[in-house]
């Protein structure tokens, strides 16, 4: 049996039980191996707890779960109304207790609690009730031959097992796949939490396993697995690349990827001012930068912005943004401000680390950039914004393209988000996804959609039946 700790909530004298096993076959157990990772505390550098952490022999045992479920009490196996149902039914249990998933988050990857709770667990809510009304209007086509002896069909089957190395399990669930699910190494707990719900909610056995593990270890083992036959990966570049190529060596299992971006703000004088700086600010600045849609690339305004935005621990009900979420972030991102500064960028604002503990990172904007710096060519992943120049339209189209990445005047709108190499184009806003509009990347970004009807077709496959029914075939042919 798996072990089961109580996490104090700051501020108050609650407590929240976690069970801190892997989460296969609706049981919570320990790693075969007994492996375990510490949770820490961004905001205090303190460990939260230890929770199992899945070697390659347990992501066998969940593989093979949920293959078993795949074949037996899911799959083609259950209607879309049931699964409807029961996706709709999770999404009740997380709003219900959305408040302890918010704490545990921001104990975890340093969140204002506030902002876990009315807009990431808000939008997971959104999410699954979008895909529960998917789940039973998977169609395909009549497709015409011949109307006297022939005709074709098309089914959408479900894809089979996912690997999914982030919490993306809506349109794999509404399609009828089953789910291997590794956590963040870094952030895992409120995963687990959630693992708890998916056994009330009343899933069947093995359709949904949570395997916390670090990357090396457990994400490598999903993607070279010869028996799951689609991994989804959201994160760097390089790994990425990993990804893909144990995806290509070991069975050619379908692969999503939403990887890292450059995200260019393209201010035209056009523009309203204020709300150009309000919209770039949350571009950069929401989660702290650890966004793989940040944008970073206008001054005053900025600065107000940059000084409005209250940074602190996340049950500071002011708080927008907590800290970057582990160490090693931490120094990555303090490694780019330095990089900067080096390279003869000059400091406007922020650049000044805290002498406190905690893995603390103030916003800071660069301006007098040029295009060849670190901070404007790389990914930073914190919030660092670079602040440049342009003459003409072609020039921002130009400048904006020049990346490895791809991630209010009406006509110039339209040219300019024509010309843009991207897979996602806000226009007078940015950041704001909705759940019934594709999301993804382009170029080193990654390619597949999230969200809308374009996920679904991740997690199918298509089958082309060819059925004759009056067509003799005379032998010899």
């Amino acid at each position: 049996m798996s072990q089961t700790v109580s996490i104090p909530v700051p501020g108050s004298n609650k407590s929240i039980a976690l069970q801190t096993g892997l989460f296969i076959n609706n049981e919570f157990v320990p790693s075969v191996d007994g492996l375990v990772i510490e949770s820490v505390n961004p905001a205090t550098e303190e460990v939260i707890c230890k929770i199992s952490a899945a070697s390659s022999k347990d992501i066998d045992i969940a593989v093979a779960a949920a293959r078993e479920a795949f074949k037996t009490t899911w799959g083609k196996n259950v209607t879309g109304v049931e699964r409807a149902r029961l996706i709709n039914k999770l999404a009740d249990l997380i709003e219900r207790d959305a408040q302890e998933l918010a704490e545990l988050e921001s104990l975890d990857n340093g969140k204002p609690v506030r902002v876990a709770r009315d807009m990431d667990i808000a939008d997971s809510v959104g999410c699954l009730r979008y895909y529960a009304g998917w789940a039973d209007k998977i169609v395909g086509q009549t497709i015409e031959v011949d109307n006297k002896s022939k005709l074709a069909l098309t089914r959408h089957d479900p894809v089979g097992v996912c690997g999914q190395m982030v919490w993306k399990i809506g349109p794999a669930l509404a399609t009828g796949c089953t789910i291997v699910m590794k956590p963040s190494e870094l952030t895992p707990l409120s995963a687990l939490k959630l693992s708890e719900l998916i056994k009330e909610a009343g899933f069947p056995p093995g359709v949904i396993n949570t395997v916390p593990s670090v990357g090396s270890v457990g994400g490598a083992a999903l993607a070279a697995h010869p028996d799951v036959d689609k991994v989804a990966f959201t994160g760097s570049t390089i790994t990425g690349r990993k990804v893909m190529e144990a995806s290509a060596k070991s069975n050619l299992k379908k692969v999503s990827l939403e990887l890292g971006g450059k995200s260019p703000h393209i201010i035209f004088e056009s523009a309203d001012l204020e709300q150009a700086a309000n919209w770039a600010g949350l571009g950069i600045f929401f989660n702290i930068g650890q966004d793989c849609t940040a944008g970073s690339r206008f001054i005053e305004l900025l600065c107000k912005v940059a000084e409005e935005l209250v940074v602190s621990h996340g049950y500071d009900e002011k708080a927008s943004a907590g800290p970057v979420v582990s160490k090693t972030q931490y120094e990555r991102v303090w490694n780019y401000i330095e990089a900067g500064k080096a390279e003869g960028a000059k400091v406007v604002y922020g650049g000044e680390k805290r002498k406190t503990n905690g893995y603390w990172v103030d916003p800071t904007i660069f301006a007098g950039i040029t295009p060849t710096m670190k901070i404007v060519k790389e990914e930073i992943f914190g919030p660092v914004l670079a602040v440049g120049k342009f003459s003409t339209e072609e020039e921002a189209i130009a400048l904006a393209n020049d990346t490895s990445y791809g991630l209010d005047d009406a006509n110039q709108c339209m040219r300019v988000s024509s010309a843009l190499e991207a897979g996602t184009v806000w226009v007078n806003q940015y950041n704001i996804l909705n759940n019934n509009v594709p999301f993804g990347g382009k170029k080193q970004s990654g390619f597949g959609r999230e969200l809308g009807s374009y996920a679904l077709e991740e997690y199918t496959s298509i089958k082309a039946i060819h059925w004759n029914f009056g067509e003799k075939l005379d032998w010899p042919f």
